[in-house]
């Protein structure tokens, strides 16, 4: 997630500039053909205008549905942040030997805490990589957008800023060993973790730890949990319609096809130098419809490593450090923090 107030012009130049160099090129050559007469056509500004109004309002559509599916997401993480709380709280304030005859010691208490707090610390850092596993209509699974290129900004600008901090995330830090295998094992590991939590839970109410409404309220946490991590999947594993994708894609193609057949012949009329002033900015229109274009493709896929994504990192980080709070820990991770204007 871009973080800084202004947008670097070298760094936008450095991720789109490639655009602007093959617009110039064609704008150029067919501005050379029209100085050597090689070409006369001249097509009215009133129709190529009209063609570009509809092109924007159909690409401001897509933008909007675009926007919803990014907002979406991070009111979804948002509930996450929230109910992983409610669950540290109900975990650290229900795990006690009130309703037992069968005391138990405080550190088999704080045990048992510990790990019902940090399995679920593991929950959200497997569901955050199950969401980064990129899906056929992602932009970095798209040979038709350079992948080279985009592999370049997701180390650059997007996953890679926090490669050092990957290794925090290793579920052996926050799964039993006896878990572990068995858990990274299933095809949806986030999904099991939620279920080993309940098994536990029923262990911890056949024992009297906790009793049966503290059984049903944690319960229901979960199944928030559960809820949320599908709202994500939602996003992740249905696509905006790739017919608005794609076809906003060819009639910005159109539109660019066709403007410099129009603008080209309308300047030259203010004289023969105007033909070469005509090309920087017919260049310029057409990158502007162009940057729409990409902004809305990108914004509509919120978990795909790229500077536009929902800084998972940053709020798995921010969980982390609650719950581990509430545990009484003092040897805390640091957040996370914005690299090069992003946030991760």
């Amino acid at each position: 997630m871009l973080v800084i107030k202004d947008i670097d012009f070298v760094k936008l130049i450095k991720v789109r500039g490639k655009n602007m160099i093959w617009l110039l090129a064609f704008m150029s050559f067919i501005a050379v053909l029209y100085h050597f007469k090689l070409i006369t056509i001249e097509i009215p500004w009133l129709p190529v205008s009209v063609i570009g109004t509809a092109v924007a309002f159909y690409v401001g559509f897509k933008n909007n549905q675009a926007y919803d599916r990014m907002w979406e997401a991070r009111k979804i993480w948002g509930g996450i942040i929230n109910d992983s709380r409610t669950w540290g709280m109900m975990v650290d304030g229900f795990i006690t030997n009130l309703f037992t005859n069968d005391n138990k010691s405080k550190n088999e208490i704080y045990e048992i805490k510990k790990r019902l707090i940090y399995r679920h610390i593991g929950w959200i850092y497997a569901h955050r990589s199950q969401l980064l596993v990129p899906t056929q209509w992602e932009n970095q699974s798209l040979n038709d957008l350079e992948p080279k290129s985009l592999d370049y900004q997701r180390k650059r600008f997007g996953v890679g800023l926090v490669d050092d901090e990957i290794n925090r995330t290793d579920l052996k830090l926050f799964l039993p060993e006896t878990e572990h295998d068995r858990l990274l094992a299933n095809a949806n590991t986030a999904t099991q973790i939620i279920n080993e939590q309940s098994r536990d839970l029923t262990k911890l109410r056949e024992q009297g730890t906790i009793d049966g409404f503290h059984h049903m309220e944690l319960e229901n946490i979960l199944r928030t949990f559960y809820q949320l991590q599908g709202k994500n999947e939602r996003i992740k594993k249905f696509p905006l319609p790739r017919q608005y994708a794609h076809m906003s894609r060819i009639f910005v193609g159109i539109f660019i096809f066709l403007l410099p057949f129009s603008m080209i012949p309308e300047l030259s009329k203010l004289g023969d130098s105007a033909i070469w002033i005509s090309i920087p900015l017919c260049a310029l229109i057409g990158w502007v419809y162009v940057m729409m274009d990409i902004v809305g493709e990108n914004t509509a896929n919120p978990f795909q490593g790229l500077i536009y994504d929902i800084p998972m990192m940053a709020l798995c980080r921010t969980i982390e450090i609650d719950l581990r709070e509430m545990l009484g820990e003092k040897d805390l991770p640091p957040s996370i923090k914005p690299k090069n204007g992003v946030l991760m």
